[in-house]
């Protein structure tokens, strides 16, 4: 754990997030005194925004009997 003061802090943003987003906490001071700590998110939300994973899902669908992209012509023929 590290002891940062504020103002020293706004000088080094960059590379406190850096050392931060490594597992780094930070205490920052003001006076002398914590005021403040800095550390990295919890990865749960990172998980949960992911996208699902689909294969299992598309092994099921049939196969195609035409190809999408003249499947594509044919809907933009059948407006025109």
């Amino acid at each position: 754990m590290q002891k940062i003061n504020v103002k020293e802090a706004r000088r080094n943003i960059s590379r406190l997030l850096d050392e931060i987003n490594a597992g780094e906490e930070i205490i920052l001071l003001r006076r002398g005194k914590p005021v403040a700590r800095m550390m990295q998110v919890e990865n749960d939300h990172k998980e949960a925004l992911r996208f699902p994973d689909r294969t299992l899902f598309r092994s099921k669908l049939p196969p195609m009997k035409q190809s999408s992209a003249s499947l594509i012509r044919d809907i933009r023929d059948e407006r025109g």
